[in-house]
Formats: structure tokens, sequence, C-alpha cells
């Protein structure tokens, strides 16, 4: 299933490794809450990814932006990447079931190594307007070629100011 812009995406509810739960209905954001759905634990693509973010999220907070990271890992690998990866304040979900991850339209990938679950998500930015209606998307196949932090930065920058509509919905 694909989520459209400017349509409502599904409700989300996860446990975060700071032993909180975190909703997507709860967020009350200025601008986006911007959801990262990661592959998890086994992947070093995804810890380069998340650190980078982790070094940004005062600049997504400062617009107004609300992050979060979320993977079908268990809890503890979800709590061993937060420990051994370079996240500090980084919301990191987990628990997220296959069938959620196909409501959002990302694509699944069965293990194909001992380091990897039998099932997993693969990558996915979304960014959800406070309506809960999705504003982008960005979802790929595999690990590689993700959306730059830099780009959505300025992408928000150029959202915000310019009072730019969501594309892509018809």
């Amino acid at each position: 299933m694909m989520i459209k812009p400017k349509t409502e995406v599904p409700q989300i509810e996860l446990p975060l490794i700071n032993d909180t739960r975190w909703s997507l209905a709860a967020q009350k954001s200025k601008s986006f809450t911007v959801l990262v759905f990661y592959r998890g634990l086994h992947c070093p693509v995804c810890k380069n990814y998340l650190e980078e973010l982790a070094k940004k999220l005062k600049d997504f907070s400062d617009r107004g932006a609300h992050v979060v990271a979320i993977s079908s890992d268990s809890e503890e690998r979800a709590k061993k990447a937060g420990k051994e990866w370079d996240v500090p304040e980084l919301p990191i979900a987990y628990g997220l079931s296959i069938e959620e991850a196909r409501n959002w339209g990302l694509f699944v990938s069965k293990g194909i190594k001992d380091s990897e679950p039998d099932m997993f998500s693969e990558p996915g930015v979304f960014l959800v307007r406070p309506d809960n209606t999705l504003y982008a998307s960005a979802v790929q196949t595999m690990p590689f070629a993700r959306p730059n932090w830099k780009d959505i930065l300025n992408a928000i920058d150029y959202i915000e100011k310019n009072d730019y509509p969501a594309r892509g919905g018809e």
C-alpha cells in the first residue's frame, strides 16, 4: 500500500528504548513529525544515517519538527543499538510489526545472514503534518541512497517560508 500525500497516515504507537512510549497522535509539532524507519541493529548504513540525524536533532527542533527512528527490532536489539551507536538524544522506537511496516508502504526483506532478523522493514523517511496527513516520503528497497538530512532541513525551510503545498497526491 502506498500512502498518498495529503491523506491521513496510519496511527502508530511503539515503545522507546528509554522505557517510555512514542505515539504519533501525541506529537504536537509545529511543522512536521519526521518518522525515520530503519532496518535495525544489523545495518551499518543505518548506524551512520542515524548518527548523522542525531547530530541534527536541534536543527529539526528549531524548525518545529519532531523526529523518531523506528525499526522492527526487538527491545534487546534496539537497546543495543542505542548503547553502541552515537545517537544519545535520538528517540528510538522498536517493535514495528511487519504488518505495520506494510501499512506504511515500506518494503520488507527476509534475513540472509545470522546477524539479521528473520524479517525486517527497509528504510523510509516520512514527513507528517500536525494534522496527521502525509506531506512527503522517501521509501527505499535497500539500505543505500537515502535522503540527505541537510536536504530535508532545507526543504522544511522552503516549505514553511513559501507555504509550499504537498505534491504527488493525485
